[in-house]
């Protein structure tokens, strides 16, 4: 067994407004887990254990060997208290609004740019760090249900 596998100190987590479309929530959660990967370091890429699984006949399945769990929240503020805490506690986190839909991008960037955060529709949130920190912030969330 590689070294390190097994060992599951941290995990991702996404949790998303269960007021949105599931298609819209696959598409936020989709854009969400890419970006938090690109903007992890070197240090939190390693803590995401992606390794490669291998098939019998030799063919790579790239993946993570930790969960990722996807949440459910009640409505747009229960997003943003997540995600407050989790900027409280210095994880690696995404978010996913609802400005951030339809038209251009330039008019989605144009439209974010004019709400105060406190108008911001939160779609979703996504999350990498210790199991213990993630655990305190999403307890009171339930698996999704589409």
């Amino acid at each position: 067994m590689a070294e390190g596998i097994g060992q599951t100190t941290h995990k991702f987590v996404v949790v998303l407004n269960k007021k949105i479309a599931t298609g819209v929530a696959l598409n936020a959660a989709a854009h969400m887990a890419a970006v938090l990967v690109a903007q992890a370091s070197e240090s939190d890429r390693a803590n995401m254990k992606f390794i490669d699984y291998i098939d019998a006949d030799n063919n790579r399945h790239s993946s993570s060997g930790l969960s990722l769990i996807v949440l459910q929240a009640d409505n747009s503020n229960k997003v943003r208290n997540a995600r407050n805490a989790a900027k409280e506690k210095g994880l690696i986190f995404t978010d996913f609004l609802e400005s951030m839909t339809g038209q251009t991008y330039a008019e989605q960037l144009e439209r974010t740019n004019q709400l105060k955060e406190s108008e911001l529709e939160y779609y979703g949130l996504c999350m990498f760090g210790q199991k213990e920190d993630m655990d305190e912030i999403t307890r009171k969330f339930s698996l999704w249900k589409s």
